[in-house]
């Protein structure tokens, strides 16, 4: 017989009594499917680290945290925030720093009290930072040197109390202004011998942070995450990585046996963690986040760097003996085409996953030829408003289709609909992508109106445009707002763009629609080209000729010398290239 189908897999561990089992529930009106066995909230996952005791959860530069340490951290940092300045379950906690530890000790920190993290983009001005402030309602505030300096008068003004972290640690630090409380301060006074405070009542659909969403469309938007999504988000992941290690036992039983039956191979009572992983998502992100709970429960090492530098990346993985790596797809890209690969040992890695950004398909057979098949290749999709990814590419199916984002979690329904007319879209067909699970947050924070234009009954409206084959992977070929109609024929810049990339001179392109007096709107391209490359226009357009129809060759070519706007999430700011290309 042949080995296990990933659809066994997924069967044996949700069916009745399994570890993922499914159940339905009913959550703010709408039945949705949710894992029986999940905690009521993150203080659950934070618990459970107590059986990693010694190991090493944290690194960064010459700090180094267990477990334990983390956990008598966070319940000394919990009681301090309560005891001295009363906040409790609800109350708004801005978290505004790079990916430091202080990070991480905060957010659990507010986790256990029941209060709501505000996490803060790091990237934002002073402007920006008050803007969120404000919105949410903060009550408190943990910041770095840099932010606090940027928000010294707006922390005045609003007589928000606050910690300054590491205050002399980077450059732009300045005076924090009056009242900013040292972390060292509050560190030397924590009670490390304390266990965490008493247990709140904390509902599974209590909220449990506000994250703002990058700003690619719009101004910022508070979506607001619940108890609940973050703990699906997690369940997820842990699901994703059992079905992955129960496939892998059905293989090698097949091998061994020459046979297995479907069905037969032991169920993992829990997931394996993934020994360390090299950090490259800001924590304010949802991808970052997401490597904080997940780490946390997973007995994970997690390795911090102050920026993303290349040559500093490559000696941690060595050093560390970093198994996992997962980046957007730029940051990616610059560590597999790397000159400086052949000086480290990156034989520990077994992970390398991208996101947070469409992945140009000849990055995933890239990772394969690197490594030579012994690194499993992993891709996902989500949004902020989906508490990261609800589908999910990995090993083979992933190098078999390298264009998909994978299949949706079990417990995420998607929809595939026409933007004009609300209709539900056959297998195949593009239009907007609506998901719906215990993974959706409630809505915008302050927002009702933008809340009721993203969400119906449940259902999110991703604002990308996509389809799902027959097999039921899901593909998503473009932003909505983000299709080009050149002489009412639609083009999806997504598909333009992998073409692109597969030319050997590209180092970065984006894809866009500028005004045309003809045509409505014709294809532009803005390209970076790789060290020393020459290229013209004219061989771009050849070089997609080859792969697109006519009409899908980008009329406009611009090359350019510096890198591509983007967020600090690594998507390309397409509204400025756009601005740009219209000036000029």
């Amino acid at each position: 017989m042949t080995a296990m189908s990933r659809a066994d897999a997924v069967a044996a561990l949700t069916k009745p009594g399994a570890p993922f089992e499914i159940v339905e529930t009913e959550v703010r009106g709408v039945t949705v499917r949710a894992f029986a066995g999940a905690p009521a909230s993150l203080r659950g996952v934070l618990e459970s680290s107590r059986a990693h005791g010694t190991r090493d959860f944290l690194v960064y530069q010459d700090d180094r945290y267990t477990f334990a340490d983390h956990l008598s951290i966070v319940a000394g940092l919990a009681r301090w925030l309560t005891t001295e300045h009363g906040i409790g379950k609800g109350d708004r906690v801005a978290i505004g720093m790079r990916n430091y530890p202080e990070w991480i000790f905060t957010f659990w920190a507010t986790q256990v009290l029941g209060a709501v993290a505000v996490p803060l983009n790091a990237w934002w001005t002073g402007a920006e930072l008050r803007y969120a402030l404000d919105d949410s309602g903060a009550r408190f505030a943990v910041l770095d040197g840099e932010r606090s300096s940027r928000l010294a008068g707006a922390l005045a003004e609003l007589s928000l109390p606050s910690i300054v972290v590491r205050p002399d640690g980077e450059p732009g630090a300045g005076d924090p202004g009056a009242g900013a409380i040292p972390w060292a301060d509050v560190y030397a006074g924590l009670d490390r011998s304390a266990d965490l405070p008493a247990a709140v009542e904390i509902d599974p659909d209590d909220d449990a942070t506000i994250l703002y969403t990058s700003g690619t469309t719009g101004r910022s938007k508070g979506a607001i995450g619940t108890q609940r999504n973050h703990v699906t988000n997690y369940l997820n992941t842990a699901f994703s990585a059992a079905v992955e290690r129960m496939l892998a036992a059905s293989a090698t039983a097949t091998v061994a046996t020459g046979a297995v039956t479907p069905g037969s191979a032991p169920v993992p009572a829990v997931v394996a963690p993934l020994p360390c992983s090299l950090q490259t998502y800001p924590f304010f992100h949802i991808g970052g986040l997401t490597a904080v709970y997940i780490s946390t429960g997973f007995g994970t090492k997690m390795v911090l760097q102050y920026k993303w530098d290349l040559e500093e990346a490559l000696e941690l993985i060595q050093r560390e003996r970093v198994t996992s790596l997962a980046a957007v797809p730029t940051i990616l890209r610059r560590v597999l085409e790397s000159p400086l690969l052949d000086r480290y040992d990156l034989s520990t890695l077994g992970n390398v996953g991208s996101g947070g950004a469409p992945v140009p398909p000849d990055l995933i057979h890239r990772v394969d030829d690197l490594f030579a098949s012994k690194v499993t290749p992993a891709n996902g999709y989500g949004l902020t408003e989906t508490t990261s990814a609800v589908t999910s590419n990995r090993g083979r199916d992933y190098l078999d289709r390298p264009t998909s984002v994978g299949r949706t979690f079990p417990v995420v329904d998607v929809r595939v609909v026409d933007p004009a007319t609300g209709a539900d879209q056959p297998t195949g067909a593009t239009g907007e992508l609506w998901f719906r699970g215990p993974n959706v947050v409630r809505g915008y924070w302050n927002q009702p109106e933008a809340t009721a234009a993203a969400f119906t009954d449940g259902w999110f409206h991703s604002g990308d445009l996509g389809h799902v084959d027959d097999e039921s992977f899901v593909y998503v070929v473009d932003r909505l707002k983000d299709v080009v109609i050149r002489g009412g024929e639609n083009v999806y810049c997504g598909e333009v763009e992998a073409a692109l990339f597969e030319h050997p001179a590209v180092a970065d392109v984006a894809v866009v629609g500028v005004a045309h007096r003809e045509l409505g709107e014709q294809v532009a391209a803005v390209v970076q080209l790789a060290d020393g490359a020459v290229v013209s226009a004219a061989e771009l357009q050849a070089h997609v000729a080859t792969r697109l129809a006519h009409f899908k060759v980008p009329e406009l070519i611009v090359f350019r010398d510096e890198p591509l706007p983007r967020t600090a999430t690594g998507k390309v700011l397409k509204r400025e290239l756009r601005d740009d290309l219209t000036r000029s």
